[in-house]
């Protein structure tokens, strides 16, 4: 049993954690269910609330990594780089996202 006792904190850390962004979404999700779909709205909601999803997620992966008992820093540090290019390039799919909604929703 010693060999699993290092993932005690990780479990509580990371199973509190996940619980309360998903609770959030829900409220989210709820609250948003309220408003009228425009159809130019539904595209400006789904380029604005998905990068807060994905924000939320990528922070709750980043502190489940860093949880982790590792038995030395390089595979944290490796996972945390490639979760930092991942983080560019969708970055980069956001922005171009924003550029064409914002062309949709400008007055005319």
């Amino acid at each position: 049993m010693s060999a699993l006792s290092g993932w005690e904190d990780f479990y509580v850390i990371v199973g509190s954690s996940a619980g309360a962004l998903i609770g959030l979404q829900f409220v989210v999700i709820t609250l948003i269910a309220e408003i009228p779909i425009v159809r130019d709205v539904e595209r400006a909601s789904r380029t604005f609330a998905t990068p807060t999803i994905v924000h939320f997620g990528a922070v709750l992966l980043l502190s489940a990594i860093v949880s982790a008992p590792w038995h030395g820093i390089a595979p944290a540090a490796i996972l945390w780089g490639g979760l930092g290019l991942a983080g560019v390039v969708y970055e980069i799919i956001v922005v171009r996202r924003n550029a064409s909604t914002n062309r949709l929703l400008a007055p005319v």
